[in-house]
């Protein structure tokens, strides 16, 4: 616990300052992750299987890419640039043919690319256009993933007893959930009706909120399932005590997903 602690420390040191520039340093610093967390995704999937070198250098350009698009924008411009997705498209199902091997790489490995690519790159990239919109808006929904994990980590280990999926996450219990789900509310709650927008509707803001602290633990859950599947505890060892970067971002990328469909309630 107390490597977790400290470990906590120092992320909170290197990511505010950051956060708090916004503008391209943050959102170089997002590529930066993007293409760790994309890395830790293939170094799982080649735990059964080695990538050819090639596709992933394509890989790691084209997720820093799609993560850095945008970055000066200061609205919300959720659209989805079909240049991007054509180009994902040819740089991951052309080595088909080019690489003649099906051992080496198949379709297969070619889908698992492009689910990867979009999947990092477009939750990055969400993360820095929200952040360049409106700081108050990333707080926010750091708020959220932060309390929640936070309280339904000790919640869970004072009081829990009753395993929600045991299968993927033996520690995971409905007492942690239910008490990460109210603190994360109440905080993150308050911190909105305080900073952000006063006048908005307390029971629909909670109503949102409660239901972005559900999707943040179903994500984690859902990343649990991609380590369990791999026979992997994190997805690596880059921070002492909480594993990996996706391992960190987990519950912000489902929430950042989430917020990106909501975000017109609230």
């Amino acid at each position: 616990m107390k490597k977790r602690i400290l470990s906590a420390i120092v992320l909170i040191l290197v990511f505010v300052p950051f956060l708090i520039i916004g503008g391209e340093a943050f959102a170089v610093f997002m590529a930066l992750l993007s293409i760790g967390g994309l890395y830790e995704l293939i170094h799982v999937r080649e735990s059964k299987k080695e990538f050819p070198m090639i596709v992933k250098i394509f890989a790691y350009l084209i997720v820093s890419f799609f993560t850095l698009r945008n970055i000066n924008s200061i609205v919300f411009e959720f659209n989805l640039d079909y240049r991007v997705m054509s180009l994902i498209i040819f740089a991951f199902l052309f080595p088909i043919v080019f690489i003649n091997d099906n051992k080496k790489y198949n379709l297969n490995d070619a889908l698992f690319l492009v689910g990867a690519v979009l999947f990092v790159g477009l939750s990055f990239n969400l993360i820095t256009i929200v952040r360049n919109f409106d700081i108050t808006y990333i707080i926010y929904l750091l708020l959220i993933t932060t309390i929640t994990d936070t309280f339904a980590l000790f919640t869970g280990m004072l009081i829990g007893k009753r395993k929600i999926a045991p299968l993927i996450s033996p520690n995971k219990t409905l007492e942690g959930c239910i008490g990460g789900l109210v603190m994360g509310v109440f905080v993150a709650t308050t911190f909105y009706m305080t900073i952000i927008n006063p006048n908005a509707s307390l029971v629909l803001v909670i109503m949102v909120t409660a239901l972005f602290s559900i999707v943040g633990q179903i994500g984690d859950l859902i990343f649990s399932a991609i380590k369990r599947y791999y026979d992997k505890k994190d997805f690596s060892n880059l921070i002492p005590g909480h594993g990996g970067i996706l391992d960190r971002f987990d519950s912000l990328i489902f929430v950042i997903l989430a917020f990106v469909l909501l975000v017109g309630l609230i």
